[in-house]
């Protein structure tokens, strides 16, 4: 058959009468840039010291637009004052639930309390840390039904995936770490009065780290300076050859071995904690029946233990309680050592907090902002009613959806 022959197909006219004319002409359309409105309640729990913001952090969010609603004294810990807050552009609030009711977001250097969440208004994005041996399966569902934009401050990743807050935030924990453990070893704190650097012809204490990351590196330093014996552990060989060039010595490095491991701490004065997970629960290297082997007054910094520690013997403290004494060994578990110098501290996390924020310019709302930030993703675990971190979801037996299949869907 020819294709003369052939029948032709006929298509509706209204499929075919706009073809080859002329369109009418659309433009793109310019979406409203959204300031935020960030709130920075005064911290009621865990003798915290520090504020998230500085009133030079301050400054620079409202120079740009941004409004900063402070609760009175919230920064007084740190010796900043109202009147630095407010000279800085910041507005001042005379309660807590004037600062919840108003703010959009909400910034915290401690996790808030079950009373804090309450006071939160629907939807408010929440940054603060996620304290894991403090969260309970109430503190979860008081979250997803306010339908609060949950970010731990300890998961949040830059543009190279690094963990800034847990960076600056070591820096301090390692130096502050070999302090503390050099205060509990003298007799006046109930230790064995011994000196942590020792003297000629005394032999020094021997210090042993768990972790090859920013705290082991700082307290390495500390512990070095100080004229202390040091024993670094970790499994990952990168980091105790990076630890090593970065320090500038040779130093006792292994691999996390049981046997050797267990040789160190019975005979050791001091042992840190340093293992940051960079999601869910720092693993525990030492059992039980380590500690008990180890010398009676040792001491035991733990300073995973925001992420539940490394120690099986650790316990949750306070900073009006750092201590406790198990198996004859001193354990100091405080999540929040670093608020034993506020002031640092503080400057450090507004440092980081700031720059952070500031990339929000720009963005139709902060959820958008979030969408298009992976490291800002990657430290949400609770979004619109839904958990989002599958650690949590395990351990609370609750249902987990994937963030980026929750925000392409809801955008």
């Amino acid at each position: 058959m020819s294709s003369k022959d052939k029948k032709k197909v006929s298509l509706p006219e209204e499929l075919t009468s706009g073809y080859g004319q002329t369109q009418t002409e659309t433009l793109a359309v310019q979406h409203k840039q959204e300031s935020l409105y960030i709130g920075i309640p005064k911290e009621i729990t865990l003798q915290e010291k520090r504020v998230a913001l500085v009133p030079s952090g301050v400054a620079n969010l409202s120079s740009r637009g941004h409004r900063v609603l402070i609760e009175t004294k919230a920064g007084a810990a740190s010796n900043f004052t109202d009147h630095a807050y407010s000279e800085s552009g910041g507005e001042i609030a005379y309660s807590a639930q004037e600062v919840y009711r108003k703010a959009q977001v909400i910034l915290k250097v401690a996790p808030p309390t079950l009373e804090e969440i309450d006071m939160m208004q629907p939807n408010t994005v929440l940054i603060s840390p996620l304290q894991l041996p403090t969260i309970s399966a109430e503190y979860l569902y008081r979250l997803k039904h306010k339908r609060i934009i949950a970010l731990a401050m300890e998961y949040l990743q830059d543009e190279e995936g690094c963990f800034p807050l847990v960076r600056i935030m070591s820096e301090m924990a390692g130096i502050s770490a070999i302090q503390t453990a050099a205060h509990l070893l003298s007799s006046a704190q109930g230790g064995p009065g011994v000196l942590l650097g020792g003297v000629s012809g005394v032999p020094s204490a021997k210090v042993v780290i768990l972790g090859g990351g920013v705290v082991a590196e700082y307290a390495t330093r500390a512990a070095l300076g100080m004229g202390a014996e040091v024993r670094i552990f970790d499994d990952n060989i990168h980091k105790l050859m990076r630890l090593q060039n970065s320090v500038g010595r040779q130093l006792y490095t292994s691999a996390i071995n049981p046997l050797y491991l267990r040789r160190e701490l019975v005979t050791a004065e001091v042992a840190i904690g340093a293992i940051h997970a960079e999601n869910g629960r720092a693993p525990v290297m030492v059992s039980e029946e380590m500690v008990s082997q180890m010398r009676p007054g040792s001491v035991i910094i733990d300073v995973s233990i925001d992420q539940g520690g490394c120690f099986a013997t650790s316990e949750l403290t306070s900073l009006d309680k750092p201590t406790f004494v198990k198996h004859d060994v001193i354990h100091c578990c405080v999540p929040n050592l670093a608020s034993r110098v506020g002031r640092t501290a503080s400057i450090a996390v507004s440092n980081v907090l700031v720059p952070m924020l500031l990339k929000a310019d720009g963005a139709r709302s902060f959820e958008h902002f979030i969408l298009h930030r992976a490291g800002m993703r990657h430290g949400v675990y609770t979004f619109r009613g839904c958990l989002t971190n599958d650690y949590l979801g395990k351990r609370f037996e609750m249902r987990c959806t994937d963030i980026d299949l929750l925000m392409t869907s809801g955008m």
